[in-house]
């Protein structure tokens, strides 16, 4: 099991239910559902209508409340009460599903929303302790190996470039063989980091399974804080991202997964302070000659010349 667990008390109940979701009992889910479908009710409702609505017991409900990290119903109520206070109506409708008849301009705005609040949550909820442990793992490894496919191979393939950059030792695996074989190799001392919007992606689990029979530290980067890949992490970073009908994991996970990436990164860096900064001058150096000039009068001259 993981020796650290993800979440923060600063992350409102909403932000919590979204992250416990896959590992709750079925009975639970259908609560969850009820809850995450208008949370606003929540405070008019009594525990006996939300069971109702759920199709199971008053008892079911109290346990929930206790799943996610409230004493019972009344707890619940109080905390939506708060959370839902502090959204406005114009955050109501952004936050609302896109639909097929909203035009571009809507589409824009709900979008640029979207992406904002999955920043904002996923810096809200991201527990900083744990973010410190991993930062001094990664900072004092030989070796990180970084494991992730579909769209998150591409946040993998980020994390690897900026810590290669400040001259870490990172790979990035996407291919299934690559990454196992890769795993296979790795020893004490080394971090394997697995990137799953689930937590789920068979192919990420396994590689980092293996990672942690060989002995290497290992951390995961998810949306849902009891998922499998949690079970086989030291360090557990959870994201906050709510998905819709036209942003699926694989467009709105990134923007989650990213931020974890560079707070990841920063803390990192900021352990090799000199030696990044010697690294970033000479990586910025290397590929100077390679940008044009911005000024439209240097660019003729260059063409010219």
């Amino acid at each position: 099991m993981a020796t650290d667990a993800s979440g923060s008390d600063a992350a409102g109940p909403l932000v919590r239910i979204r992250s416990l979701l896959p590992g709750l009992a079925r009975a639970e889910q259908r609560v969850a559902g009820i809850v995450l479908a208008d949370p606003a009710s929540i405070a008019r409702r009594s525990i006996t209508d939300v069971a109702e609505a759920a199709g199971t017991s008053e008892t079911t409900v109290t346990r929930f409340c206790k799943a996610i990290g409230v004493g019972g119903y009344p707890d619940l109520r109080i905390a939506l009460a708060a959370d839902t206070a502090r959204t406005s109506v114009r955050d109501r409708e952004l936050g609302s599903d896109i639909g097929p008849q909203d035009s571009t301009a809507q589409v824009i705005e709900k979008v640029g929303y979207a992406d904002a609040k999955a920043v904002e949550e996923t810096a809200g909820q991201l527990d900083a302790e744990v973010l410190e442990r991993l930062v001094g793992a990664v900072a004092g490894a030989r070796r990180i190996d970084v494991y992730g496919v579909g769209a998150s191979a591409f946040v993998a393939l980020d994390l690897q470039q900026k810590l290669h950059r400040i001259g870490l030792t990172c790979f990035a695996w996407a291919d299934t063989h690559n990454a196992l074989t890769s795993a296979a190799v790795l020893r004490p001392g080394d971090v394997a980091i697995g990137i799953s919007h689930t937590g789920a992606t068979g192919e990420t689990v396994e590689a980092l399974r293996e990672a942690r029979k060989r002995g290497a530290g290992t951390a995961a980067i998810t949306n849902f804080a009891r998922s499998p890949i949690t079970e086989i992490a030291d360090h557990v970073l959870t994201t906050a991202v709510r998905e819709t009908t036209y942003r699926s994991g694989a467009m709105a996970s990134r923007i989650g997964q990213l931020t974890v990436v560079d707070c990841l990164f920063i803390g990192v860096a900021q352990h090799h302070l000199e030696q990044t900064k010697a690294a970033l001058e000479a990586t910025y150096e290397a590929v100077g000659t390679h940008r044009l000039d911005a000024r439209p009068d240097r660019r003729r001259h260059q063409k010219e010349s």
